[in-house]
């Protein structure tokens, strides 16, 4: 099993969400988060002000699948999320060991 964890732009997130469920990707869970990376920010006037906006809105889902259906996953999310312009994001994948659902005590990709 791998975890998938990507940090993407937050108006792409309800159409990854869609083709994923789509797909058969039941179980997903979403953040809202903030950071930076090579888009570092912009600016904003305030009241006549300008300052500088460092940490920008971001959504970072993250999903466990089979290993067999990773690259399915990846490809849904790149294809839904990309712009092509800077700040369009990250996707991490890490191995996870073990899964157990607490509520039927099922364990590995029975419990995905």
């Amino acid at each position: 099993m791998k975890k998938i964890e990507a940090i993407v732009r937050p108006h792409a997130i309800d159409e990854i969400r869609e083709a994923l469920i789509s797909a058969g990707f039941l179980g997903m869970t979403l953040s809202e988060v903030r950071g930076f990376g090579r888009q570092k920010g912009h600016t904003e006037v305030y009241r006549g002000a300008e300052y500088l906006v460092d940490f920008l809105p971001k959504v970072k889902l993250e999903i466990i699948v089979a290993d067999k259906m990773l690259e399915k996953a990846v490809s849904i999310i790149i294809r839904h999320s990309k712009t092509g312009k800077v700040g369009d994001g990250k996707i991490f994948i890490y191995p996870v060991e073990e899964a157990i659902r607490v509520r039927t005590e099922e364990a590995g990709e029975d419990a995905l």
